[in-house]
């Protein structure tokens, strides 16, 4: 039986799904990435492959996500695409009559329109990570309650302050300052929750017409105090997939199914070498950095370049 394997590499947690010929999820895996996706990518694997009856064979690999050229030379995918089109595709294979899709990971955040099962727009955060999951695990970590309690504290408060939360740095300090004047720790977490809402609404959604039916998806989807002030904000329904911290990767692994090649992937890497070496290459005034990517000791790709000077042929 035939099965495909979808991977979305992130800077904070890297994901995977197996799913049959139905894009039925046949197992499925969540770790983080460490800052290391080449060890994340093999330890997923595993993980995956535990699960994974003898009767079914690989038939497409792909990957999506910040990692995903360099997990996809490791693993030979067939499909390597933007976590845009990966988390669409996904999305719409549970709910084929989407319009918006809310989606807050570990470093970054987005929003997707669809208009009869076609991408219309979408946007992106920018490089501050103001509002995503890293930003709500250093504050976590600072009141010193655990990520998983979050939520549910943030629903115990009747008065949450405002936190001034479009900039990590200002926010910090305004959150310092809340609890050094006494404010209840559950509504301070719960004016974090509203403020990252509100960010996401006034960057990320700003100027976007946002319609139901609305999906919210990645791991903050997973804090229902984030999901109560998207719903009161927004004063409609909002859906929270039980897979919605893995919509990504489901949808890779449609694609990869969708465009697969004659070919039967094998997922025995663990003991794969895989290698990358960088150096500034000083044959012009460019200056390139290039990053000389290397399987079982030999170059299979090189990145950087302006010129034709390291292409790998």
């Amino acid at each position: 039986m035939n099965c495909y394997l979808g991977i979305d590499i992130g800077s904070i947690s890297t994901k995977g799904v197996i799913i049959d010929e139905n894009n039925c999820i046949i197992t499925s895996a969540y770790i983080w990435t460490e800052g290391d996706p080449v060890s994340a990518t093999k330890e997923l694997i595993e993980l995956l492959k535990k699960n994974l009856n003898c009767k079914y064979v690989v038939k497409g690999v792909g990957t999506t996500g910040s990692a995903r050229k360099l997990i996809g030379l490791l693993l030979n995918a067939n499909v390597i695409k933007n976590e845009i089109m990966a988390h669409a595709v996904g999305t719409m294979s549970l709910y084929p009559d989407v319009r918006t899709i809310l989606e807050i990971g570990g470093q970054d955040s987005k929003i997707i329109l669809i208009n009869n099962g076609i991408i219309s727009d979408y946007a992106m955060n920018t490089l501050c990570a103001a509002g995503t999951g890293a930003f709500l695990s250093s504050q976590a970590k600072r009141l010193n309650i655990a990520i998983e309690d979050f939520g549910t504290l943030a629903l115990k408060s009747t008065n949450p302050v405002k936190i001034a939360a479009r900039c990590t740095v200002f926010a910090e300090s305004d959150l310092i300052h809340k609890a050094q004047v006494g404010y209840k720790k559950e509504d301070i977490v719960a004016g974090l929750c509203k403020s990252i809402v509100l960010n996401y609404l006034n960057n990320v959604g700003k100027g976007k017409k946002i319609q139901e039916p609305i999906i919210f998806q990645g791991g903050v989807s997973k804090n229902i105090g984030v999901l109560k002030y998207f719903k009161e904000i927004l004063g409609t329904e909002i859906i929270v997939d039980k897979n919605s911290h893995i919509m990504g990767a489901l949808g890779i692994a449609i694609l990869a199914k969708k465009n697969q090649i004659n070919k039967t992937y094998d997922l025995n890497i663990k003991n794969t070498k895989f290698l990358t070496k960088a150096f500034e290459c000083k044959g012009c005034s460019n200056n390139c950095e290039i990053l000389r990517i290397y399987k079982d000791d030999e170059l299979i790709d090189s990145w950087g370049n302006r010129c034709d000077r390291y292409i790998k042929n």
